[in-house]
């Protein structure tokens, strides 16, 4: 498989702008030709056609086209040609619910599996391509009929994953609520993203990518921070 899974979209630098190289490279591994799936569906707030002519316009210097499932008649068959797909953030039980309803949660996976499209998912497309969304830090502003996703990755991801407790604030910590989740789930393991990074995923190969690295949860282990560089699923 060929997976680029981001923490964020978003920098001072612009939008997606800090992750273009590592987006060249993933989408150098199948020819350009043709257009680039982009699912919309995480964007509550934001208009669906406002959303792909933003994603359309951070990609075009890369020479990828882009061009949204929402404006497609028959979707389902647009992946099975698709050689990449991209999920974009927002909020994750909006995307959940609409992928599982249209049947593109399956065929999207489906075809990434197969190893015919890549896929470049980022905070809550991030989210998608884990066996559950049950470590977003999304509020569920819809019921999307199940928390069980892609499965793409034998780990939950945590996008946007900080640490801060501003004085005062009595409410937990993330690394608390993360580890309330690997109580419960010992035998699955979160990494917890910071902005600016990603986990890269080529075969069986996983790497993290970005300088300020990610926070590894698992069981009832403490929480440690790994390096930028490869991750040993082992």
């Amino acid at each position: 498989m060929n997976l680029l899974l981001l923490s964020n979209s978003t920098s001072d630098a612009g939008y997606l702008t800090h992750a273009l190289p590592w987006i060249d490279e993933w989408a150098a591994r199948h020819e350009r030709s043709g257009e680039a799936l982009f699912v919309p569906f995480a964007g509550v707030t934001r208009g669906w056609d406002d959303y792909e002519a933003l994603v359309a316009q951070a990609l075009a210097p890369l020479a990828l086209r882009v061009r949204s499932v929402h404006r497609l008649a028959d979707p389902l068959a647009a992946v099975q040609g698709a050689r990449h797909l991209l999920v974009g953030g927002g909020n994750s039980f909006a995307l959940l619910g609409r992928l599982r309803a249209t049947g593109l949660l399956a065929a999207i996976a489906a075809r990434v599996r197969s190893g015919e499209a890549s896929y470049l998912g980022w905070s809550a497309g991030s989210n998608v391509a884990c066996p559950t969304i049950c470590t977003t830090n999304d509020m569920p502003i819809t019921d999307p009929g199940g928390l069980d996703a892609m499965g793409l990755v034998p780990l939950q991801i945590n996008a946007h994953y900080t640490d801060v407790h501003p004085p005062g604030h009595r409410g937990e910590t993330r690394e608390q609520r993360l580890r309330e989740f690997t109580t419960l789930r010992p035998d699955m393991p979160v990494l917890g993203l910071p902005e600016g990074t990603g986990l890269r995923v080529l075969d069986d190969g996983y790497r993290l990518l970005g300088a300020a690295g990610a926070r590894w949860f698992h069981g009832a282990a403490a929480p440690q921070w790994l390096a930028e560089g490869p991750l040993d699923m082992t």
